[in-house]
């Protein structure tokens, strides 16, 4: 049995975005990326703090610019087709980083397996791009509080005919089963006795719904902020209810967030603190609900929480 912190969350597609970006991606290959260099042809930033708790806030606000490590993934963080960047989390930091005192945002754009090492190797000061936190990744990065959590949901046919609610339906009704190329979805569905072998992997969940509305498969499973918008314009589609899938025999509810290098302790606090303070005002779910985030996927769960997983 995979560990249950071997893949991750994925994005929705989109042919405007034109920075493309895999819809999910595998921790292991961001393991496997450390020793790469992330954002090639990017400037560095400044050197490494050497106070405790970090210097980098201070000298963000001395040049006015906070540079965000971004995946090319809607709805998290890409280029719009006119060429801005957008996205919940560049959004997100924006309206916090304008509070912390730094007025503009620069996005560096690589690939998510060079998000970590990238930050790690100053390529840029901040991972933006609704990165689920995991104990794996705790140990590389410091992570800020979630400012998201994420529930799985299914693509069935209109009705829902087979009536497939969880992992658990899509055994016992020996549904034909689909989902995304490294999708958390892949061990959450093998956790549950499906077997790998019959899983049908595809590139994304519109290829995802396209498998359903063709009858090639029963069920497409996604997180369910992406089976929730694929499925807007389809007439023979539909998305369950999300539900929390079973890790271990207790329910898994995954959270995004920001990434700090491990030294800036006082960054990731003053940010945290601006974040709690979205929280509290309702301006975070103003904030991401264009990306289609709604009250369902605020959350208060801590960093702390997820990295012990």
């Amino acid at each position: 049995m995979a560990s249950p912190n071997r893949y991750d969350r994925q994005g929705i597609t989109d042919a405007r975005a034109h920075v493309p970006g895999p819809a999910r991606r595998s921790l292991l290959a961001g393991v496997a990326a450390l020793g790469a260099l992330g954002a090639a042809g990017c400037s560095r930033v400044a050197t490494a703090s050497s106070a405790p708790g970090g210097d980098l806030l201070g000298r963000l606000r001395a040049q006015g610019v906070v540079r965000l490590g971004i995946a090319g993934e809607i709805p998290f963080g890409y280029i719009d087709r006119d060429g801005e960047l957008t996205g919940e989390a560049p959004e997100l930091a924006r309206v916090v980083f304008k509070r912390l005192g730094v007025d503009r945002v620069q996005p560096v754009p690589t690939e998510f397996g060079s998000l970590i090492p990238g930050l790690n190797s100053q390529q840029f000061d901040v991972v933006a791009a609704g990165m689920y936190v995991n104990a794996e990744r705790c140990e590389q990065v410091l992570f800020a509080d979630p400012d998201y959590q994420m529930l799985d949901s299914f693509i069935v046919r209109k009705g829902n005919p087979k009536g497939l609610r969880d992992y658990g339906d899509v055994v016992a009704k020996k549904a034909r089963f689909a989902t995304g190329t490294g999708y958390a979805e892949i061990e959450y569905a093998v956790e549950a006795g499906v077997k790998e072998s019959d899983i049908l992997i595809v590139p994304d969940q519109v290829a995802g719904l396209n498998a359903v509305e063709a009858g090639r498969v029963d069920v497409f499973a996604g997180t369910a902020l992406t089976t929730r918008e694929v499925v807007k314009k389809s007439a023979k589609a539909e998305a369950t209810k999300p539900f929390s899938p079973l890790v271990d025999g207790k329910p898994r509810v995954d959270g995004g967030a920001f990434a700090f290098r491990p030294t800036e302790t006082g960054l990731r606090d003053a940010f945290n603190t601006e974040l709690r303070a979205l929280k509290k005002s309702g301006e975070l779910l103003r904030v991401l609900k264009p990306f289609g985030f709604t009250e369902a996927e605020m959350t208060d769960l801590t960093a702390k929480e997820l990295c012990r997983r």
